[in-house]
């Protein structure tokens, strides 16, 4: 038997043939280290080696990272690791969340606030079109990886140019139904303190499937839409209506207004607009629609006086970390290679890493 490890490839003698005392065939040794019948990499090369693929990024760099630290391997043999792995961490999530978990750290006070902040982020996959020459089926197309944050507000922190950090937070993603994400980020926030928190907020943009899940799993939460998307749609009706040059002069009093408790003011102004004919007013009718389908999710001003956040930064941060990761020029995913490698991820970062060991 050779088993490739840290220090070099092993060689041994072995026992193996039929157990006696149940009949079954295999190998005593390999079963003791727990090494699948074709495993040729020790448990603690895996380790290594899948932690090392998630801290770099790419099949590649983690090879020659492998290489410097005196175990050279493939590619084509760590993305055969890497989906293994993954697929063994995705299958104990599933196994996880049917649960409810013990939380992480039940010694520390309950928190002031937890934040649940969800987006999305668009990944390329193979289409069904995929290597053939010929075909009308898509070659290539987009899915959502839906993205959710969990933390609580004590874990947040600013650093000396007044960027916001966070020592700690649960970052869970899903490519599928909303309510699955919505199950799997309650139980990492439910783990991390949730349950005793004081007060919940959830931050969002205005993506309809992002409030169904917060009202589906956590309907007591206080409700908040992104500030900057906000202004992004005040942006598009002062466009609309007054044209690139004279948009700033209609858009910035009313902006501020928004931020600073004037939000009921603002809105009624935006209800009584009179609509332009054409293009112009299609564009204020679907803004109008906007803003009043996320009237009640615009205290801002409350919000922020109390140091609750009025963004969406963490999760727009944790959708660009996982973009940068997983939308290289030329990288192109099955649903199931991409599950996979990013439960991988998701057992180093969420504190399962040590699971993944623990059993074939």
């Amino acid at each position: 038997m050779r088993v490739r490890t840290g220090v070099g490839t092993v060689e041994l003698e072995v026992v193996h043939g039929q157990d006696p005392g149940d009949g079954h065939w295999g190998c005593p040794m390999r079963e003791r280290w727990g090494l699948s019948s074709h495993q040729q990499l020790s448990p603690a090369l895996e380790d290594k080696l899948c932690f090392t693929l998630t801290a770099t990024g790419t099949y590649g760099q983690a090879a020659e990272v492998a290489a410097k630290w005196g175990s050279p391997i493939d590619d084509s043999t760590l993305h055969a690791l890497a989906q293994r792995v993954g697929g063994r961490a995705e299958r104990q999530t599933e196994v996880r969340v049917q649960g409810v978990p013990k939380e992480s750290l039940p010694q520390k006070a309950p928190s002031e606030l937890a934040v649940l902040m969800i987006d999305g982020w668009l990944a390329r996959h193979r289409g069904e079109g995929w290597g053939r020459k010929k075909t009308q089926k898509a070659r290539v197309e987009w899915h959502e990886m839906k993205t959710g944050v969990f933390y609580r507000q004590e874990q947040s922190s600013q650093s000396q140019s007044g960027r916001g950090l966070l020592a700690e937070k649960v970052v869970v993603s899903w490519q599928g139904e909303p309510m699955e994400l919505g199950r799997r980020l309650h139980w990492e926030g439910l783990r991390g303190g949730l349950g005793r928190a004081h007060a919940v907020l959830a931050v969002g943009d205005g993506a309809p499937w992002i409030w169904r899940l917060v009202e589906d799993r956590f309907g007591g939460a206080a409700q908040l839409l992104d500030f900057y998307h906000a202004s992004q749609h005040l942006w598009a009706i002062g466009r609309a209506l007054h044209g690139e040059g004279q948009a700033a002069e209609w858009v910035e009093p009313r902006l501020h207004r928004l931020r600073h408790g004037q939000e009921s003011r603002v809105l009624a102004e935006l209800r009584g607009l009179k609509v332009p004919a054409g293009e112009a007013g299609q564009i204020v009718q679907r803004e109008q629609n906007y803003f009043a389908g996320h009237a009640q999710r615009m205290n801002y001003q409350q919000t922020a006086r109390r140091g609750w956040p009025i963004g969406s930064g963490a999760v727009e941060s944790a959708c660009r970390q996982r973009q940068c990761r997983f939308k290289l020029p030329g990288q192109f995913w099955t649903s199931r290679g991409l599950r996979h490698l990013i439960a991988l991820e998701e057992a180093r970062h969420n504190g399962h890493w040590e699971e993944l060991w623990m059993s074939p």
